[in-house]
């Protein structure tokens, strides 16, 4: 079979050079993360020479245990119900009978290659190192972001909205970013629904729960969610490492992120990319 124009296209770019900018989180052990789930745990049951070939060669191995909402992530519609019902108007109860979500699982997330943007809200509100803690990003907010920036949302992109706060992450007090006291800056379901009126495929952000936490709430309720999730069908992507693009000026790219096909879960570890060419 001879490769087609597009195909040509595709291999000529990545010949001429491509650079490739890491969106996810490192994981490790003790990185700050939701308390409502379980946390990133890594063993080396078998370390070198614990067991050693005759030809002297040796292997370590490992185990790990975490969460599926811990580090970069992305939740499944399985992820979030609303007065008892999926996106789907399935009953949540019954979905989940078994143990696992047959139909809405993270195993039911294909792999994304799309047109990504980030909305540098910061920088459009002339604060570029980041939002106040418990700031909600407003529609307009948005709006200014993707005007200042020249990238129009399209239906079908990924947008990734950047508040700042993922400059905290590597705080060596993990509440810090974990922000339960001091309110955490995001969007609310007024900006979730002006994400959804766009059409996005999916919608991500730098923190820990996507949207804005009033101080002291934590994840009391999370409107953003339903409406994503719930209402409109729109997958969310959390933990983001948004800061290298944001200082590099990157608002348009190729999105590349593929999902763990976790049968049955309620979200999956990612390791998002954004190309651009050089």
């Amino acid at each position: 079979m001879t490769t087609t124009p597009t195909t040509e296209a595709l291999l000529a770019a990545v010949e001429n050079g491509l650079t490739v900018h890491d969106l996810g989180r490192e994981l490790r052990v003790g990185m700050p993360q939701s308390p409502n789930h379980p946390a990133f745990w890594h063993a080396l049951p078998r370390r070198h020479g614990d067991m050693v070939r005759a030809d002297g060669g040796s292997a370590a191995n490992d185990m790990i245990t975490m969460g599926t909402h811990v580090g970069t992530h992305i939740d499944a519609f399985a992820h979030v119900s609303h007065d008892g019902k999926l996106v789907d108007g399935s009953d949540a109860v019954e979905a989940g009978r078994g143990g696992k979500f047959v139909e809405l699982g993270a195993h039911t997330i294909a792999p994304m290659v799309r047109r990504g943007v980030l909305l540098d809200v910061p920088a459009a509100l002339g604060d570029p190192v980041g939002c106040a803690a418990g700031y909600e990003i407003t529609p307009d907010d948005l709006a200014a972001a993707e005007k200042r920036q020249g990238t129009p949302v399209r239906a079908g992109d990924v947008v990734l909205v950047r508040s700042g706060w993922g400059r905290l992450f590597d705080d060596p007090d993990p509440q810090v970013y974990q922000g339960k006291t001091t309110g955490v800056p995001g969007v609310g379901a007024a900006g979730a629904t002006w994400l959804a009126d766009r059409d996005v495929h999916a919608a991500g952000a730098d923190t820990i729960a996507f949207e804005r936490l009033a101080a002291g709430a934590g994840h009391a309720t999370l409107p953003a969610h339903r409406v994503l999730l719930v209402e409109r069908g729109v997958y969310i992507i959390e933990a983001l490492n948004l800061e290298g693009i944001a200082a590099g000026g990157v608002h348009e790219f190729l999105f590349v992120l593929s999902p763990l096909p976790l049968f049955g879960a309620t979200g999956s570890p990612v390791r998002p990319l954004a190309v651009v060419g050089r």
